[in-house]
């Protein structure tokens, strides 16, 4: 017999479950903000670095997971780094301009991943970012503005290659700010792209924060050269001076956030929310693809996962199938209803109009502790099941059917469901209901043409070989497959000078300390291999450009990278154009293990081979050995890597690797 308290509980927990709340959708009381979109960014920095490397078809399959319409995330918006020479996250992207007298817009994979989304999505939004700038710019201060028309010059210069070396339209540039933003800067900005005919081209300003509106207040100059004030991590709300601007609002880079099931759950809760708390009308993810060695900073922070070049191994991970809820049922310059908001019992619902005829609804109810970003913090929140009942009115109230996609994140079992097609919902005197769990994600939509798109199984995970050689004859990108460059810039170079085995070498080509809101070494370095790696030996060609100064080194076991390459530890074996060799610990060569003389010479090809095994070190210079057994101290694994004493030119060359 159940007792009356029994039957008072049941009925209570009831009625919160099985009572609907209801919601309207309805055009006739006004449309909200135009609808811009949902990106991924590559760069800031070098987020993409291993992508170019893979084979075929595996490439071609990644990309269409990221861009294809109605395949995967058919993403809206791309936005690249435009190169700076500098320390950017996870490393450096070549800039265009090494040096003031210098143009190449051919460095870098940037201009080919614009071109392939292109390719995939001709209406994609293309976006282009300095996270810094070659010293040059900055005439020997570290800070880019002092010089606006110089700064605004060598942006606009960049713009202006896309278009006549790829054909490329830009949309948007950023404003780099990190530390501060630059009032003065941007109108030059605005001024040197409209004096060349670029007046479609917009500013984002100041991808950082939102203090820009402020000033917007009182200078009318700045407001009519913004387009669009973008705020990074904004955790999904605005300021009230931004709203009153009437500018177009963006989280201009967002997510940034490991892309487990609980990086889905962030992701699905932004999207939503950057519009239902913020008034944001586009959401860019850092980064759009984790294809960077995974024990640099912020590993696997990507829409997907793409690390292992060598394998052809990659993951698609869920905030694909969370992105693909908005951004295969909606398009830019579709409308937000005034009609969306947070639901009853936790969660959130936005809805879209092509004002057509079509409507999307998106609705997501993640939980706090399932949905937690890096960054800011999340304030506590509580999300229950519930009932829910839409009243379709103005020019919805015709639709008879709504076709259905639903996520699922299972926490308990781990066997998530993501985007999956249900049959569609029958509306019925224009309403609909559902019964919403927690922790999921919902798409309600005219639109039929979604699609799930798939390939067959990409190659298992693999380490990366225990036996690697590099001497390519004709390389298909400036860059050395699977380098990361961490500190200065180590590309192709023809070496016309040498006609005999050294004529495509790997020459560090930056001079100067570049301008970034991270930190770069003093030091330039690219590391390569697998973390893990504890005994091996490196061997490569060295050439040094610099007569008395110059000094190179190869590596193995060096433990870090990213923005805190400067204390990177490890065996650095080092030798200098004044005939001196020394072995330390560290990058920055406070602790060492050996030195001596080494006959070394600027001008002249070297061949160095360093051997680390177990807690012994042994080098040679063409063979002969300089010293044996030194010991080891401290870091039992990491990668291996190639360097310059300073920021001078230097050439490597048949770099080859053993793992013992």
């Amino acid at each position: 017999m159940i007792s009356q308290i029994g039957v008072a509980v049941a009925f209570f927990m009831c009625f919160d479950l099985c009572i609907s709340e209801i919601y309207v959708l309805d055009d006739e009381v006004g449309l909200g903000r135009v609808f811009d979109g949902i990106g991924g960014l590559s760069g800031g920095g070098a987020t993409s670095r291993l992508l170019v490397n893979y084979a075929e078809p595996y490439r071609r399959q990644i990309l269409d997971y990221l861009f294809k319409p109605q395949f995967g995330a058919s993403l809206h918006i791309l936005k690249v780094e435009i190169g700076g020479d500098a320390q950017t996250t996870d490393g450096t992207e070549p800039s265009h301009m090494h040096y003031e007298s210098d143009e190449n817009y051919f460095r870098g994979y940037e201009w080919w991943l614009m071109k392939e989304a292109k390719k995939r999505n001709p209406n994609i939004t293309l976006i282009g970012l300095p996270w810094a700038f070659p010293g040059w710019v900055g005439r020997g201060k570290n800070w880019p503005y002092d010089f606006p028309d110089i700064t605004a010059s060598y942006v606009v210069s960049w713009v202006v290659g896309a278009k006549q070396y790829h054909d490329l339209d830009i949309d948007y540039v950023g404003i780099w700010n990190e530390r501060k933003f630059d009032s003065n800067y941007i109108k030059v900005l605005r001024n040197t792209l409209d004096k060349i005919g670029l007046t479609g081209v917009g500013i984002i300003a100041a991808d950082g924060n939102w203090d820009v509106s402020k000033d917007m207040d009182v200078d009318p100059y700045l407001k009519d050269a913004v387009e669009v004030i973008g705020a990074h991590y904004p955790g999904t709300t605005t300021i009230a001076e931004a709203l009153k601007s009437q500018k177009t609002l963006w989280s201009s880079e967002d997510y940034s956030t490991f892309n487990d099931p609980v990086g889905g759950g962030c992701w699905a809760r932004i999207l939503n929310q950057n519009y239902v708390n913020g008034h944001m009308t586009a959401t860019i993810s850092w980064n759009l693809v984790a294809s960077y060695y995974e024990d640099l900073p912020f590993g696997r922070d990507g829409l997907m996962t793409a690390e292992e070049p060598w394998s052809g191994n990659y993951v698609v991970e869920s905030p694909i199938w969370i992105t693909a809820h908005t951004t295969q049922f909606s398009q830019p310059g579709w409308t937000y209803l005034k009609t969306v908001g947070h639901l009853t019992h936790g969660g959130s619902y936005v809805a879209l109009t092509d004002s057509k005829g079509n409507l999307t609804v998106v609705i997501e109810t993640m939980t706090h502790d399932h949905s937690v970003c890096i960054r800011p913090p999340l304030p506590a929140f509580s999300v229950t099941p519930q009932n829910v009942s839409f009243k379709l009115n103005g020019s919805f109230a015709s639709i008879r059917e709504l076709q259905l996609w639903q996520s699922k994140f299972d926490f308990k079992t781990q066997k998530h469901v993501f985007f999956k097609k249900l049959s569609p919902i029958k509306i019925s005197y224009g309403s609909f209901s559902l019964s919403l769990d927690v922790d999921e994600v919902y798409t309600l939509t005219t639109i039929n043409t979604g699609q799930k798109g798939t390939y067959p199984d990409p190659p298992p995970s693999a380490p990366f070989p225990k036996f690697y050689l590099k001497n390519v004859t004709n390389p298909p990108f400036s860059e050395a497959p699977d380098f990361a460059d961490q500190t200065g810039v180590f590309e192709y170079y023809i070496n016309l000078t040498d006609p005999g085995p050294h004529v495509f070498t790997l020459r560090q080509v930056v001079t100067q300390m570049p301008i970034t809101w991270a930190t770069d070494a003093d030091q330039t370095i690219s590391v390569i291999g697998d973390y893990n790696w504890e005994n091996l030996t490196v061997t490569c060609d060295v050439f040094m450009e610099s007569v008395k100064t110059g000094g190179v080194f190869i590596a193995a076991r060096v433990d870090r990278g990213g923005q805190a390459v400067r204390g990177a530890k490890g065996v650095f074996f080092w030798v200098f154009a004044d005939g001196s060799y020394k072995v330390t610990n560290d990058l920055v060569g406070r602790t060492v293990l050996a030195k001596g003389l080494s006959g070394t010479s600027a001008y002249s090809w070297y061949t160095l081979s360093l051997t680390v095994q177990g807690q012994y070190a042994t080098g040679m210079v063409n063979g002969e050995q300089l010293w044996k057994n030194d010991v080891v101290l401290g870091q039992h694994n990491g990668w291996a890597a190639i360097g310059t004493n300073s920021f001078e030119l230097a050439q490597f060359d048949n770099f080859v690797m053993e793992v013992k």
